[in-house]
């Protein structure tokens, strides 16, 4: 059935949340034992993943800040994206398809998903702000390199606001975060905002990716669109659990997706 649903479909909306990520070997930050097993010196600090990913880190204590965040660019710029996203971009290559993620890491882009179908909700780490912030600038990190130390820490100078000399940032949608820039996202947003209002629920299949309860915003706005006449396959291994007359598949995403598209029905 989820087969002769792709094959209906005219347009196709992917939801992906972190579960789609975690497949290409991406860590998994799914409480403070996954943070610190991949973090000790955070462990030793006492510091969670909510402490690491906020502006005050960058206030408190940059170097620790920068050496997350930058662990973490190295990490998302050298993995390779797993077969999943390879082979729903070619099922879907003739249909109009719009991706909605919660993940920051980039994958859609580097597996050849166009730019101006992707909204990214809370941000993209390829991409830098002032921490101030001094305007709402956000420019390219593409040109910058990661230096850490053997504990993990970053190591030179900081890096600096193209405008006013001040630390700069990822341009992501931290914890407690009111100095985040969304001028990026908003006009992803709007973009997206143009294709759902163009082409409906009638013909519109939701593929959701790993999106879990703890954040349910990809989880609502699937049920909502559900909801509203369109078809929804949920792909979650731990979260599986689907409204009426929706399809669940309780499988990872590379699983799922490869299975789903290479063997025919499941």
């Amino acid at each position: 059935m989820a087969r002769q649903w792709l094959a209906q479909a005219t347009h196709v909306l992917v939801a992906a949340g972190a579960g789609m990520g975690v497949d290409s070997g991406l860590p998994d930050f799914r409480g403070p034992e996954g943070f610190w097993r991949h973090y000790p010196l955070f462990r030793s600090m006492g510091w969670t993943f909510e402490d690491a990913a906020s502006p005050k880190a960058f206030r408190v204590a940059p170097a620790m800040a920068w050496g997350f965040y930058g662990h973490r660019l190295t990490l998302y710029r050298t993995t390779e994206p797993h077969e999943g996203f390879h082979r729903l971009r070619k099922a879907t290559e003739s249909q109009s398809v719009f991706v909605v993620t919660t993940n920051v890491d980039g994958q859609f882009q580097a597996s050849g998903w166009p730019e101006p179908g992707v909204l990214e909700q809370h941000g993209s780490i390829h991409w830098l702000q002032c921490t101030i912030p001094c305007s709402d600038d956000v420019w390219p990190a593409a040109d910058l390199t990661v230096a850490l130390d053997d504990r993990g820490l970053w190591r030179g100078d900081f890096p600096r606001c193209r405008h006013c000399n001040a630390i700069a940032r990822p341009n992501i949608l931290m914890f407690s975060d009111a100095a985040w820039i969304g001028r990026r996202t908003e006009h992803q947003r709007e973009r997206f905002r143009g294709w759902i209002n163009n082409c409906g629920t009638d013909n519109l299949l939701v593929i959701e990716i790993g999106a879990g309860c703890a954040i349910p915003t990809l989880r609502r706005l699937s049920e909502r669109l559900h909801g509203n006449g369109a078809r929804l396959v949920r792909i979650n291994p731990r979260d599986g659990q689907v409204p009426e007359g929706a399809i669940s598949l309780p499988m990872g995403a590379r699983e799922a997706l490869t299975a789903w598209l290479d063997a025919g029905e499941i």
